[in-house]
């Protein structure tokens, strides 16, 4: 498998909101850090613009493979996320998972509606924040929920934002079918420069509905065992919460969302200190046991 042949030299100080900053405590770094360039290459080779699907599909499925040991060739991140998994008993579905969404990408370039969309991101964001408690040994039955409704929300800021280049680049709309024809909206209009109003009222539409679920991972910070990463999680929500109120003003087609790095930076850190502020100032909660091996 030649994955430095898909590879678009993307790392993790190139995403939208932080993997593995310097908030996380270094012992649980690597471990992430396995995770992110196994799921980047997958990544990868979903989006490569020149690969056709079905190649895409098999290389999807060697890369399972290999994480799995059941390939007849192996690749370096693939092998190091195994061996992660297997030195702190973590399970590799999380990654898997992640698989089964970027065959998705291949496969499925529309869809049907919220609840559809919803389906995708359990597989393609929700699994990312999983593994991240998982490595920190939190409580799944606490933190899960909540750790849902923010992936999601991420995965769905990502999608608005991104919109017009998906369906340029790519042929992907992750804009609702039903919601864009509530509006009177065409996928076409997603080719022009700026988005007009049908399309632009069915962004706002969904980022409407993102912006319910960051309502529900609010809590989500404080329901963290492990300091460091609450502060983490409490600068990434503040984050989202800033680009969903940008999207509920700006045209993602001709305004830029994302602030410069000193305004990401600025707006992070005030998550993390209101994250560490609040656990200062609330009663001391027994933190749960270590949980080895976090499989079910």
């Amino acid at each position: 498998m030649d994955i430095a042949r898909t590879s678009s030299g993307k790392t993790h100080r190139d995403e939208n909101f932080p993997v593995a900053s310097f908030l996380i405590a270094p012992r649980h770094r690597a471990p992430i850090l396995a995770f992110y360039d196994f799921v980047r290459a997958a990544d990868d080779i979903a989006d490569h613009p020149t690969l056709g699907a079905q190649e895409k599909l098999d290389l999807l499925d060697a890369l399972d493979g290999a994480l799995m040991g059941k390939a007849d060739e192996d690749t370096p991140v693939a092998r190091r996320l195994r061996e992660t998994c297997r030195e702190r008993d973590l399970d590799p579905q999380h990654a898997r998972d992640l698989i089964v969404a970027f065959k998705r990408d291949v496969t499925q370039l529309r869809y049907r509606d919220w609840d559809d969309l919803i389906d995708y991101c359990r597989y393609s964001a929700m699994p990312v924040g999983r593994f991240v408690c998982d490595v920190h040994g939190e409580d799944r039955g606490r933190v899960w929920a909540a750790n849902d409704a923010l992936c999601a929300a991420l995965q769905v800021i990502n999608h608005l934002q991104d919109c017009g280049k998906d369906y340029r680049n790519l042929d992907r709309v992750y804009l609702t079918q039903d919601t864009l024809a509530a509006h009177r909206a065409t996928v076409e209009m997603l080719a022009q420069d700026k988005a007009p109003a049908p399309l632009l009222a069915a962004i706002r539409d969904l980022n409407e509905k993102t912006a319910r679920l960051l309502v529900q991972s609010r809590p989500f910070a404080d329901l963290i065992d492990d300091a460091r990463l609450a502060m983490e999680v409490g600068a990434i929500q503040t984050l989202a919460e800033h680009l969903v109120a940008r999207l509920a003003v700006a045209d993602p087609l001709s305004d830029k969302v994302h602030d410069g790095k000193l305004g990401f930076a600025a707006k992070g850190a005030i998550g993390a200190i209101g994250a560490l502020l609040r656990r200062i100032s609330r009663p001391r909660r027994a933190a749960s046991p270590a949980v080895s091996g976090t499989r079910q």
